[in-house]
């Protein structure tokens, strides 16, 4: 139970088209990342599904049942907001309890549920507590304890950690994998972080303009992206593009040219190579270059390179174990070519 289904699905607000046709199957079971930048629909397509957005136009089926015209109640998902919208008059099991007790419960089943969503969350000495009691994170688990007691057939997430600091943020990303390996029920997670799409889903749904870019497993989507707007999305630091020289170029944007797409077809407008695929040498090896900028992290640095004759600055990450590589420094680049990736005028991967 819990397959979603969405048969070109749109939706338009007037004459503005926000979601402009989705064609999507989410497996039972599966845990899938909507991700892409603010205004993109990812958040408006998880609406949908929900039922708190009308669909314009297609078909949503919830395993095999049309759903466009059921009410939210009645379909089976239980939303989880990137606010936590808790009562701050109830207790942690009050809230939990809440919508069971409006759904007509009783009490002794209720606690049941909600002392078994407790045990799941690892919050049961925390159900007599107040919200204003909690921290940020223990807020958003009482927040999701609260859909879980619902036992949906789909779990819909809309940027449920933005609201927490970098280290909640990782230590909640491992307890909604560990929740989702715990349950097996389908789960839809929107966010435009890319880091929690890389890490969490079983496949990520690249949204951009109201469309889905492209569709697949996460590093599927890292090393063979569809376009050059999932290639740039996915990664940080972002991938490098290097233009196709023009006659007269300078010999390093040629010779970075020619390490990368030297015998790619005439088609091909720009190449692509990952900043972990970019080693940096001495100077007098490789290609010359200098560095703009050294970002310097303790496990690694991230190095923003200048090559003569190409617009943008290069990326590159080097290891701790790498010499020390300082702001101003003439340096050497030696590209790996296996790892380059072709794009044409359009932008489209060119296999």
């Amino acid at each position: 139970m819990g397959q979603v289904t969405l048969r070109g699905i749109r939706k338009s607000y007037g004459e503005v088209k926000v979601i402009q046709g989705i064609d999507l199957e989410v497996n039972e079971g599966e845990f899938i990342v909507f991700v892409g930048p603010s205004g993109c629909g990812k958040s408006t397509t998880l609406r949908m599904i929900a039922g708190l957005e009308s669909i314009t136009d297609g078909d949503l089926l919830i395993d095999g049942v049309r759903a466009n015209d059921l009410r939210p109640a009645d379909r089976g998902a239980a939303m989880v907001f990137q606010s936590y919208a808790l009562y701050p008059h109830m207790t942690v099991a009050e809230n939990m309890g809440f919508a069971l007790k409006m759904a007509g419960v009783g009490k002794a089943q209720r606690n049941e549920q909600v002392g078994r969503a407790a045990e799941i969350l690892r919050m049961t000495e925390l159900l007599g507590r107040f919200p204003k009691e909690l921290s940020g994170g223990q807020r958003q688990r009482v927040a999701i304890g609260r859909a879980i007691v619902r036992k949906p057939k789909v779990f819909l997430f809309d940027e449920p950690l933005s609201n927490l600091d970098a280290a909640l943020r990782v230590n909640m990303r491992i307890e909604l994998s560990r929740l989702h390996e715990e349950l097996g029920t389908t789960m839809i997670y929107v966010t435009h972080d890319q880091v929690e799409a890389m890490t969490m889903g079983d496949r990520i749904a690249v949204f951009n303009k109201g469309l889905v870019e492209q569709l697949g497993e996460p590093m599927d989507l890292y090393n063979r992206p569809a376009n050059e707007f999932v290639a740039t999305f996915l990664g940080a630091p972002r991938i490098n593009l290097v233009d196709r020289p023009t006659a007269g170029a300078p010999l390093p944007h040629q010779a970075l040219w020619q390490a990368l797409a030297g015998s790619a077809p005439a088609g091909v407008q720009r190449a692509g190579l990952r900043p972990e695929h970019l080693r940096v040498a001495a100077a007098g090896e490789g290609i010359a270059a200098s560095v703009v900028l050294a970002e310097h992290l303790g496990d690694s640095s991230i190095l923003h390179i200048r090559v003569d004759g190409v617009e943008e600055l290069l990326n590159a990450k080097i290891g701790a174990d790498h010499s020390p590589v300082a702001t101003g420094q003439a340096v050497g680049l030696v590209p790996d070519p296996s790892w380059a990736l072709a794009f044409d005028a359009a932008g489209r991967l060119v296999s």
